[in-house]
């Protein structure tokens, strides 16, 4: 590979001892070439409409805008720069979100320089690139099941997060200003669905499978 078609890599982490050791590994492969260093998401999106480099290496958690925020705006603005994830973070939610924002890869800060070098090339092609956990993560987010699966209507999702707190039926009615009957029927229709004639494994099926929003509880 010539001088001129080495594949220039952008660095986005807050930490800097990192930081450093990801340039220096860079600098160090002879088809790599570092064209820059952003300490937060704000930089790295200017620096990436600036630069257009190849390849973006984003941290997901760094101050001001967050490493999804920032990989969602740099995709829309430079479509064609590859952006490859580096956390120490493989929650299912984060993973998911990485790669709907527009990441092609996500790896570990783990990851060996070996490792890390196969996958900035294969970004460069178009190819993905995810840690073991990662994609184990994305396979459970998508055999999940869904509210919709369970064929729960929005007041059943209602008493559903007022059960995952614990509210008897009674209490349920007085928030919800509804009858104790009703309520009761609302609890009934809910075990039924889920498949089950116990509130305590309807909660665990319900947090298990996150059929409540969060912001609900």
């Amino acid at each position: 590979m010539t001088e001129t078609s080495k594949i220039r890599v952008l660095i986005a982490d807050d930490h800097d001892l990192l930081r450093s050791g990801l340039a220096l590994f860079i600098r160090s492969c002879f088809d790599l070439e570092l064209v820059g260093e952003a300490t937060t998401g704000d930089e790295a999106i200017a620096l990436c409409e600036r630069l257009a480099p190849d390849i973006i290496i984003i941290d997901l958690m760094m101050s001001q805008t967050d490493g999804i925020t920032t990989t969602r705006i740099i995709h829309q603005r430079c479509p064609n720069t590859r952006i490859i994830a580096l956390t120490n973070f493989v929650h299912e939610d984060l993973v998911q979100s990485a790669i709907q924002a527009g990441a092609i890869s996500y790896l570990l800060k783990n990851i060996t320089v070996d490792h890390l070098a196969d996958a900035i090339r294969a970004a460069y092609e178009g190819k993905s690139t995810l840690a073991r956990e990662a994609a184990q993560a994305l396979v459970t987010a998508t055999h999940r099941l869904t509210a919709d699966n369970f064929h729960l209507t929005g007041r059943e999702l209602e008493v559903l997060a007022m059960m995952i707190k614990g509210l008897t039926n009674v209490e349920i009615a007085d928030r919800l200003n509804i009858s104790h009957s009703t309520a009761k029927k609302h609890v009934s229709n809910i075990l039924a669905k889920l498949q089950t004639t116990s509130r305590t494994q309807a909660v665990a099926i319900a947090v298990e499978n996150r059929l409540v929003p969060a912001r609900t509880l």
